[in-house]
C-alpha cells in the first residue's frame, strides 16, 4: 500500500472501523442482485425480479436519510443497532416468503420494511471526516473508501449470484443479511473513533436536503443510479441470454475493478483544479461510457466495455462526498451523505424496473439502451447545476469539523469549537511525520 493510505491509518481505530464497514457494506452488492437472481431462479420472471429490486431501493431512499438524521442527532451506536434488527428480520421474511411460495405482496412488504438498512458507508466517511476534516488526507481517505466499496461491488456479485445459481436461491441474500449483523456491530462497538452527536446543532432545522449544491447532486445521482439498476438487471438477463447465467457475476466484478483501479490512483493524486470542475468532468465521462455498451454483442465484449465505464466511477464518487463536505453543515455530515445515496437508491429503483420491463418486452440487449438515456440526464443536470455547486462553495463560510468521541481534541463545551482547528493541524502533522 503506497504511503498515503499508510498514513490515514496512523490514527489509532482507524483499521478497525474501515474493516467494519466492509463487512456492513457488502448487502450493498449482494442483497439487491441477489433477490434479482433469486427471484428470477425460483419464478423466471425479470418483472418481478425488478419491481423487487426497486422496492428495496425506494424502501432504502425514503428511510435511510431520516436514518442517518438520527445518527447525526443521537450518535452511531444508539440509532444503527435497533434499526439493524428491524432490517434483519425484515430480510429473513423476505427470504422465507420466497422459499415457501408466498403471494407476491408479502414478497414487496418484506422488501419495503428493509428500508432501515443503514448507509454503512456513509457512518464510515462520517468517521473519516471527523478525524481529517480540512485536511489532504481527508481525500485520500474517501479514495481508500471509494475503493472498498469497489471491492464489494467485485466481491460480492460474484458471491451473491454464484451462491444463488450454484447451492440454493436464497442463499445470496442469506449471507448477505449476516454480512450486515457483524458489520454494523462490530463498527457501532468501537466508540473512540465515533462522531460526536449534534442533538441540538445549529442550523439542523428542515434537514441537510434545504442545501442547493446538494440539491444537484441528489439529482444528479438518480440518474446515474439508473445506469447502475440497469447494468444490475440486464447484465443478469443478457449473461442467461447467452446461456452463462452464473458468467454475469464476473462480468458485473469487471466493471467494480474498473472503478476501483482508478479510485486507488485517483487517491495518490494532488489535488488540481476546481472541485465542481472534476465532478462534472467525471459524470460527463460516465454518461459517455455508456454508449459501447448498445454495440454488446457477446459476453466478453461487455466485460470489457464496462471495465472502461468503471474507470470514471470512484473519482466521481469521491469528488461527490467532497463536495458533500463543502455544501453541508458538519452536523449535518452523515445525512447529507445518505441524501447521495438515496439518490442512487432511487435511480436504481428507476432503472432496474424500467430494465426489468424492457428485457421482457424487448430482449436483454436492449436494456442498456435505458442506462445510455440515464448517463445523458445525468450528465444534464450536472451541466446546469454547476454553476449552482460553484456558487455556494463560494458563499459558504469556513465550518468546524466534527469531532471522534475518542479525539484528544475533545473538550467540554465552548471549547470544544475553539480547539478543533489546532487539534486537528496537530493531528495533520504527526501523521505526516
Amino acid at each position: 500500500m503506497s504511503s498515503p493510505y499508510r498514513a490515514i491509518f496512523a490514527v489509532p481505530g482507524s483499521k478497525g472501523f474501515s474493516a467494519a464497514g466492509l463487512l456492513g457494506r457488502m448487502p450493498l452488492s449482494m442483497f439487491g442482485i441477489g433477490v434479482v437472481t433469486m427471484v428470477s431462479q425460483i419464478t423466471g420472471r425479470y418483472g418481478l425480479a425488478g419491481a423487487l429490486s426497486a422496492t428495496l431501493a425506494i424502501s432504502a431512499a425514503v428511510v435511510g436519510p431520516q436514518i442517518s438524521r438520527l445518527v447525526d442527532r443521537h450518535g452511531q451506536r444508539r440509532v444503527l443497532r435497533p434499526a439493524t434488527l428491524v432490517a434483519l428480520a425484515a430480510a429473513v421474511g423476505l427470504l422465507l416468503s420466497a422459499q415457501q411460495r408466498w403471494p407476491d405482496w408479502t414478497l414487496f412488504l418484506f422488501s419495503a420494511c428493509c428500508g432501515c438498512v443503514p448507509n454503512v458507508g456513509s457512518m464510515v466517511r462520517a468517521r473519516w471526516a471527523a478525524l481529517y476534516g480540512g485536511s489532504p488526507q481527508l481525500h485520500t481517505a474517501y479514495a481508500f473508501e471509494s475503493v472498498v466499496d469497489e471491492v464489494c461491488f467485485i466481491v460480492g456479485p460474484i458471491l451473491s449470484i454464484g451462491l444463488c445459481t450454484q447451492w440454493f436461491p436464497e442463499a445470496g441474500p442469506l449471507l448477505a443479511t449476516c454480512f450486515l449483523a457483524v458489520g454494523v456491530f462490530w463498527l457501532t462497538a468501537q466508540r473512540g473513533t465515533e462522531p460526536e452527536p449534534h442533538p441540538q446543532a445549529k442550523g439542523a432545522r428542515g434537514g441537510a436536503l434545504r442545501s442547493p449544491g446538494l440539491q444537484v447532486l441528489v439529482v444528479a445521482f438518480t440518474a446515474t443510479g439508473m445506469i447502475f439498476g440497469t447494468c444490475d438487471v440486464v447484465t443478469v438477463a443478457f449473461a442467461d441470454e447467452q446461456g452463462h447465467k452464473s458468467m454475469a457475476s464476473v462480468v458485473l466484478a469487471t466493471y467494480a475493478l474498473g472503478s476501483c483501479a482508478a479510485g486507488v490512483v485517483f487517491g495518490l493524486l494532488p489535488l488540481k483544479g476546481e472541485l465542481a470542475r472534476r465532478w462534472l468532468l467525471g459524470v460527463c465521462a460516465m454518461a459517455v461510457s455508456m454508449i459501447p455498451l448498445l454495440l454488446v454483442g457477446s459476453l466478453p465484449f461487455l466485460a470489457v466495455a464496462l471495465f472502461v465505464s468503471g474507470l470514471s466511477i470512484a473519482p466521481t464518487m469521491v469528488s461527490t462526498m467532497a463536495l458533500v463536505e463543502q455544501h453541508v453543515p458538519r452536523a449535518q455530515l452523515t445525512e447529507g451523505m445518505t441524501w447521495t445515496s438515496t439518490g442512487l437508491a432511487v435511480g436504481v429503483a428507476l432503472g432496474s424496473s424500467a430494465a426489468g420491463w424492457v428485457v421482457d418486452t424487448r430482449g436483454a440487449a436492449a436494456g442498456y439502451e435505458v442506462s445510455a438515456v440515464a448517463g445523458a440526464l445525468a450528465a444534464a443536470v450536472a451541466l446546469l447545476g454547476y454553476r449552482r455547486l460553484r456558487t455556494q462553495a463560494e458563499q459558504r463560510p469556513g465550518a468546524p469539523v466534527p469531532q471522534a468521541r475518542g479525539g484528544s481534541d475533545a473538550h467540554d463545551g465552548d471549547d470544544r469549537n475553539d480547539g478543533r482547528h489546532e487539534g486537528r493541524d496537530e493531528r495533520s502533522k504527526g501523521i505526516v511525520a
